[in-house]
């Protein structure tokens, strides 16, 4: 027992010392660590209902009673900041684990097969990939209606063939090595190499594509709500409210910069996190947890 807490204190002591030497990573989990203690915030502590409307108090500047201010219809921006974490982050997240669920399998596949069937796989992302990404998405938003789950889609169907195509290359990369060559001449199946070989090697790289593409899906949706054609009123989202805000500019600033920080900040911990993974995987000497 007590030399199991030596070894969670030692993996304690060196995940500190990662923090202390890779400062953009701590700022990183920082603020991704932040948004997320907002967003359960209304579990201890009562909001103005989100959607509540003041029209008396309509673009009120930041007071005790609306400490952020209020928006065009009297709606309280600190309510409805909090209450678009989960939905921006939570839309981002989920569009990225629909583009891991379509990508990872594909890559994998078209990595370890190879051949004939890694190129008919590749030809057809390729030609995804002809498209330009967001007009790909809006073509599939206009199919499907604007709304949030329609964006969602649409960017996730835009951007899995990147991906398919990076982990297709960190697994052509992994099967190289002697012990997966062993594998195969021993005469272990194609799920035994990617569970027990091929899986172990890619994942630290992936965790790093994870970290940055999840960073680019919340930009491409919240621009598209910004554009009015993802999340709609009077769901509080961050691109929806920086499109409300986008005609009081010169009147009510404060409806332009919560939702624009939150996003640039969101953005920048999800980037800062994926850097200072990067930073730590291309290191000589890997840390020992």
């Amino acid at each position: 027992m007590n030399n199991l807490s030596a070894k969670k204190l030692n993996s304690v002591y060196q995940f500190i010392l990662i923090l202390k030497k890779h400062s953009g990573l701590s700022i990183g989990i920082f603020i991704l660590f932040a948004f997320a203690f907002i967003s359960l915030s209304p579990l201890f502590i009562t909001y103005i209902e989100p959607n509540k409307m003041d029209l008396l108090a309509r673009l009120s500047p930041p007071s005790n009673e609306h400490i952020l201010g209020t928006d065009h219809l009297g709606r309280d921006v600190l309510s409805r900041f909090v209450a678009a974490i989960p939905v921006s982050l939570g839309a981002a997240l989920f569009a990225m684990m629909v583009i891991l669920a379509i990508a990872l399998p594909w890559g994998l596949v078209a990595g370890i097969i190879g051949g004939r069937v890694d190129a008919i796989m590749m030809r057809m992302a390729d030609i995804i990939m002809a498209f330009p990404t967001l007009i790909f998405a809006l073509a599939i938003i206009g199919f499907m209606g604007a709304s949030l789950e329609a964006s969602i889609i649409g960017v996730a169907a835009a951007w899995w063939p990147s991906n398919a195509r990076m982990i297709r290359a960190l697994v052509l990369a992994a099967k190289e090595r002697e012990f997966v060559r062993a594998a195969r001449l021993a005469g272990a199946s194609h799920l035994r190499i990617i569970f027990r070989h091929i899986m172990p090697q890619i994942l630290p790289p992936l965790t790093v594509i994870i970290s940055l593409e999840t960073a680019s899906v919340l930009l491409a949706l919240s621009s598209l709500s910004f554009l009015g054609i993802g999340a709609q009123p009077p769901t509080p989202e961050w691109g929806a409210m920086l499109n409300e805000a986008r005609p009081f500019f010169t009147q009510a600033l404060h409806m332009l910069l919560v939702p624009g920080l939150a996003v640039t900040l969101a953005v920048l911990g999800l980037n800062l996190v994926g850097e200072g993974l990067r930073h730590i995987l291309d290191q000589r000497e890997p840390y020992k947890w």
